[in-house]
């Protein structure tokens, strides 16, 4: 299925409000005929010079800066009663071009007060955890990158595969990485609190679309401490509750008991992000590269790429088990 088709099939599951298409004007009577197809009442060249959009009537868009790097518009949801800004993303390959991009995000902030949403291709990842394959990860590109998100007041959230994108290889030459995001400011989340952003397959590119929605009327959700059983089972959980469980001070046994919960609460929140991640990306990312090692594997089954699914295939195990310790301890099975 090419790229087309699968944007007409995702237009008919999800009715998206507005659709933009990277095309050359030459294949502006083409796109006029497809908006049909598409779906969506209105279509229109002029956003810029080399977005084509087909946008739905219930939305205004303006655009405010159109480079190569990155194209913002002003958007109002006329329905919803709704306005916010968003930037979207296709980075140069190349650190030195990209510093471009990062000074015109740095000019967009410094006086940025409406909500904020950012995303596209970033063409660079956010740390070694992100990339699997190809050459070493460049601190300086990825020091770059997050300087730019953090000084930009910008966070983001998604469900799905870690990964992607994917060169299309395998064997020595199979590269995963999280080269597209989307991030937001703080005025967006509180706009749409019940936002979520969702990497769907990369059927028809080597890319994930990545499908936002949310609900308006959603409240945030203040995510509790919840201790888990299978962190005991951990080598370094002892040495995390013996280091934590420690107070300097005198003070009433209570306090002193409230104090060293607190402490170890907090302790071992970080050492459980730090050391199992997000459980759930981890199982549908290493269920996707098990999938591709599968198809290389099914073309040329040579005793090295054997080796290589059955390691995939060990470590997917491995996670799911630890998914369904998760699930039988929050079902309340014995």
């Amino acid at each position: 299925m090419g790229a087309f088709e699968r944007l007409i099939t995702m237009q008919r599951q999800y009715q998206f409000k507005f659709v933009g298409v990277m095309e050359p004007i030459q294949q502006s009577r083409k796109i006029e005929r497809d908006r049909r197809r598409i779906g969506l009442a209105q279509a229109i060249v002029n956003i810029s010079n080399k977005i084509w959009a087909f946008i739905d009537e219930s939305l205004e868009v303006t655009v405010i800066i159109d480079m190569v790097q990155q194209l913002t518009l002003k958007v109002v949801d006329i329905e919803n009663k709704m306005e916010f800004i968003l930037t979207l993303v296709y980075a140069k390959c190349d650190v030195i071009e990209r510093i471009e991009l990062w000074d015109s995000l740095y000019y967009l902030a410094s006086d940025m007060t409406s909500p904020w949403f950012v995303g596209g291709d970033f063409n660079v990842i956010w740390d070694e955890e992100k990339n699997f394959g190809g050459l070493p990860v460049s601190l300086n590109e990825v020091n770059d990158f997050r300087h730019c998100m953090n000084t930009c007041n910008l966070s983001e959230g998604f469900k799905g595969s870690i990964y992607t994108w994917w060169n299309g290889r395998a064997d020595e030459d199979c590269i995963f990485k999280h080269l597209d995001r989307f991030f937001s400011n703080l005025e967006f989340q509180k706009l749409m609190p019940g936002i979520e952003v969702t990497h769907l397959s990369k059927i028809g590119s080597d890319h994930s679309p990545m499908l936002r929605s949310f609900n308006p009327n959603a409240t945030p959700i203040k995510k509790s401490f919840r201790f888990l059983n299978f962190w005991v089972k951990h080598e370094s959980f002892k040495d995390v509750v013996k280091e934590n469980w420690s107070a300097y001070f005198h003070a009433n046994p209570f306090t002193l008991f409230n104090y060293k919960l607190k402490k170890l609460k907090k302790a071992l929140s970080t050492w459980s992000k730090a050391t199992y991640g997000d459980i759930f990306q981890k199982v549908a990312s290493l269920e996707e590269m098990v999938v591709a090692h599968e198809v290389q594997f099914e073309m040329n089954p040579t005793h090295l790429n054997r080796e290589r699914l059955q390691k995939v295939q060990a470590d997917l195990i491995k996670v799911w088990a630890i998914e369904e310790q998760f699930w039988k301890q929050k079902s309340g099975m014995q």
